[in-house]
């Protein structure tokens, strides 16, 4: 299918965009077309922005959104979170999965990526919706006593089975923390990871308490714990790393590990909120942001995250300067593409087609003198107009189709888990 978007604002002019399959193949003014285009998108008053990359989340837990607000980490994990996931079915995760696909579409995402149960009921989700995302299974044996054998076999079944996701879908290795898969499961891990060329999604350095307790079970930190036993990779991405030092950061940088940003997970959570940005880019580091999932956060509205991510970092240095809207912009669309290895962030001529119309007849956007300034600043999901992803139109003037019942269904299921189960 060839689509052209008409009069569309992008980088301070108007300009037409021709989608030829997935791909961007051009970008200028009154493009001459050799065919006429299946499909003509009015961009009057909307600006084109990449479809915007959430490298950090847990989507089937918008069935927890609001389930065991306002505490610490430590025992909101196993008092509310963990013995409720022991219940969950693959039609609660089906539903969640959904609901959170649709919450992303949305707000702007057109890609991300998950650690969760289930993730079979959660790539089904994910090919109903038309996303493009990165699945791991969570994998854990410290905390729940398995077996090796039985990890191992778990794994590599879930690996046998992404022959069935869809082709926007690609399976990753989910390591849940350090306390919670042991030294051998996560060596394992990284041997398979070598062997079929897998990213490893894991959490790390997210909490003091972390760190505190890293030190007397290993007699180091989290993530001199994992270069110590050789897990440090180009193929790893850490969610969180906010405790984290200047040595830490060399480590990461030497071993080119990615790091994604989860501010408004750290705020609710009280995790911690000097994420050392400018350090770890200025090392070389890929940064990224995400959004956790809908327990810690409680929306995966991307915008509201680059927002927080801007704030936050000039606050905690006192400088208005750092963290700019344009850098961390930046992090949620070209960084988010790099760190998923997926041709996406970028709105140019070659480029997968994961764009995002966004309605400039806003108040957010009313005077319009820095759209990006207006878009992280002064805007949210809510402004999001349209959303291509692979080429397809997932919404249109702000409804996406079967909306309503993938609402009344994920929250069918989450009652269904609180109270029924």
């Amino acid at each position: 299918m060839n689509i052209l978007i008409k009069n569309v604002f992008f980088k301070e002019k108007i300009t037409d965009i021709l989608i030829e399959g997935n791909i961007i193949k051009k970008m200028g003014e009154n493009i001459a077309l050799d065919v006429f285009p299946d499909k003509v998108i009015d961009g009057t008053n909307k600006a084109v922005i990449a479809g915007l990359v959430n490298c950090h989340t847990h989507s089937a837990m918008t069935v927890f959104r609001g389930w065991g607000d306002d505490m610490e980490l430590e025992s909101w994990l196993s008092d509310k979170i963990w013995p409720y996931e022991a219940k969950l079915t693959d039609e609660i995760v089906y539903w969640g999965a959904k609901l959170a696909c649709l919450e992303m579409i949305k707000s702007g995402t057109t890609c991300f990526n998950d650690m969760y149960w289930r993730i079979d009921a959660v790539a089904e989700a994910v090919a109903d919706m038309g996303l493009r995302a990165t699945l791991s299974s969570v994998t854990l044996d410290a905390s729940n006593s398995q077996s090796v054998k039985t990890v191992v076999d778990n794994v590599e079944k879930s690996f046998c089975n992404r022959k069935n996701y869809s082709a926007l879908t690609t399976f990753a290795l989910g390591p849940h923390a350090i306390y919670t898969v042991s030294k051998k499961i996560l060596q394992w891990i990284d041997d398979f990871s070598k062997a079929n060329d897998l990213l490893i999604h894991i959490h790390a350095a997210e909490t003091q308490t972390e760190c505190n307790n890293s030190i007397k079970s290993f007699g180091m930190t989290p993530i001199r714990y994992l270069n110590s036993i050789g897990i440090l990779s180009p193929r790893v991405i850490i969610a969180h790393g906010i405790w984290v030092d200047d040595e830490e950061i060399d480590m990461l940088a030497a071993n080119d590990v990615k790091v994604v940003h989860n501010p408004n997970s750290n705020l609710k959570l009280a995790s911690g909120y000097r994420f050392k940005y400018h350090e770890m880019k200025d090392k070389g580091i890929t940064v990224g942001i995400g959004t956790d999932g809908c327990s810690s956060s409680n929306n995966l509205d991307m915008i509201e995250a680059v927002k927080i991510a801007s704030l936050i970092g000039k606050a905690w240095r006192n400088d208005p300067t750092a963290t700019t809207a344009k850098e961390m912009f930046k992090c949620a669309t070209v960084n988010g593409g790099k760190i998923l290895r997926q041709n996406i962030g970028k709105v140019q001529e070659g480029c997968l087609a994961d764009l995002v119309l966004v309605d400039l007849n806003s108040p957010a956007f009313t005077p319009n003198f820095n759209f990006i300034s207006n878009l992280v600043y002064a805007a949210n999901g809510n402004d999001v107009d349209t959303v291509i992803c692979n080429g397809k139109v997932l919404m249109e003037n702000k409804h996406v189709p079967g909306e309503d019942e993938i609402m009344k269904m994920a929250s069918k299921a989450a009652h269904k888990l609180f109270f029924e189960l």
